[in-house]
């Protein structure tokens, strides 16, 4: 686990040097914090998602959940972020906990469904409480000037090391998870939850807990989202697509239930996705999610363990031509 921690550590710290070799208002400084986001998502989702195999489409409940907090106390009470956003990891995980006891029971396509029926629900409460959220409108967050109390940049590149600290940290957690007792728990569970129940495991406590960390470090990546747009509207931060999805999304492509495997689905999610709009959208508009498409459904296809399984089979190709010399 050391190992791990000290290989997260360098990578976070490669990501604040290089933002801060990219010019801080330059666009790949912007896909470097869509990176470092994505990468925190996918972790997040990964917790429950990965360890205990509870397929979540609701994720982004929390993400909007955190996003939502920290601005609505920022704009009603000029509340810094520092602490609007533990907040809404709180409320995140008390809503995680609301929403797990009645559906931990529930397996496969059930409990992804009332998942994703419980995101929804956010999304159209969201847009009905207007005198809180702004309604469809969204809310606008108010600027200060720079400053790192209230966690507010112009340029995207002063995001970089904010960014990459959160990535740290999620993946901390689930490394720390991954390697503990919980951990252990959690994949007992994802095997054969009968089995595990007869060991002495509490099967339904065990998925909470994971359910509850996993939904409060959604809620932290959420808000710092709403920092680094300054604006948040329910469509968006509440979308089953753009956020549910995509955190399930990132973590299956790179390896899922593995502390690499959303770090690697991060950057070739978001690289991808960031090409193919960036080369095709104006000369072919609608080809590039229809190539990014086909590109997941390869991938998912020809390595169904994750991109990160591709490092195997390097490494047994190259053992078998040592042995064969």
């Amino acid at each position: 686990m050391k190992r791990s921690l000290l290989i997260l550590a360098v990578i976070a710290i490669a990501a604040i040097l290089l933002g801060l070799a990219l010019d801080p208002r330059s666009y790949g400084v912007r896909v470097l914090c869509l990176i470092l986001m994505a990468a925190a998502l996918g972790q997040a989702w990964n917790i429950v998602g990965g360890l205990a195999n509870q397929i979540s489409l609701g994720h982004a409940a929390f993400f909007g959940i955190g996003a939502y907090t920290s601005t609505v106390l920022q704009v009603q009470f000029e509340l810094t972020p520092w602490i609007g956003m533990p907040i809404g990891a709180v409320l995140a995980a008390v809503a995680a906990g609301a929403i797990a006891l009645p559906t931990m029971r529930l397996k496969g396509p059930y409990f992804a469904l009332a998942t994703l029926a419980f995101g929804e629900i956010c999304r159209i409460g969201a847009q009905a409480m207007s005198g809180v959220t702004g309604g469809p409108q969204g809310l606008s967050v108010p600027f200060y000037g720079d400053s790192l109390a209230m966690m507010q940049f112009r340029q995207p590149g002063a995001y970089v090391p904010l960014f990459a600290a959160l990535f740290f940290l999620v993946s901390a957690v689930f490394a720390v998870m991954s390697h503990g007792r919980l951990g252990y728990m959690l994949r007992a569970v994802r095997e054969n939850e009968e089995a595990a129940e007869v060991t002495g495991i509490d099967t339904v406590r065990i998925k909470l807990t994971g359910a509850i960390i996993s939904a409060a470090c959604t809620a932290l990546v959420g808000g710092l989202f709403a920092q680094f747009t300054f604006f948040i509207d329910p469509d968006t931060v509440f979308s089953t697509t753009e956020i549910s999805i995509r955190a399930a999304l990132i973590a299956i492509v790179g390896g899922v239930g593995l502390l690499w495997g959303p770090i690697v689905g991060a950057l070739f999610v978001v690289l991808v996705e960031e090409f193919l709009n960036s080369t095709l959208s104006d000369a072919l508009p609608g080809i590039s999610p229809f190539l990014f498409g086909v590109a997941l459904v390869v991938i998912v296809i020809a390595r169904p363990e994750g991109l990160v399984s591709f490092r195997h089979l390097v490494t047994d190709r190259f053992g078998k031509k040592g042995k064969e010399a």
